[in-house]
């Protein structure tokens, strides 16, 4: 009888155990997928100021990876033109460059 009771003490704490890992994988999935794609917008922020600055395609730059990006990714959400030049802000931001922006009030009327 005292080993049932053992086996049921055991198989408690291991079952605890097992519970705690079904609640907190899923966490540790979505982290690790946020810091995938962050790690994804930095590099594209970073592409986008070296090819802007390469590149002789003129203003129409971000237009043209808006339209092709959502046209291989029709499902993907965050390549709007609006969302490329935040992610080329956020690059510029934290390299310690200050970024090139309207001012804030033809931000607000703009439209894209």
């Amino acid at each position: 009888m005292s080993e049932l009771v053992n086996i049921d003490k055991n198989y408690s704490t291991w079952l605890k155990e097992i519970k705690n890992k079904v609640r907190t994988v899923p966490q540790k999935a979505a982290v690790k997928v946020n810091s995938e794609m962050l790690n994804f917008y930095w590099e594209l922020g970073a592409d986008i100021m070296e090819k802007q600055a390469t590149a002789k395609w003129g203003n129409g730059f971000l237009s043209k990876l808006n339209h092709d990006l959502m046209a291989e990714f029709p499902d993907m959400k965050g390549f709007s033109k609006r969302n490329l030049v935040l992610i080329r802000q956020w690059y510029l931001f934290y390299m310690k460059e200050k970024p090139i922006a309207q001012q804030a009030v033809s931000q607000l009327i703009q439209v894209y």
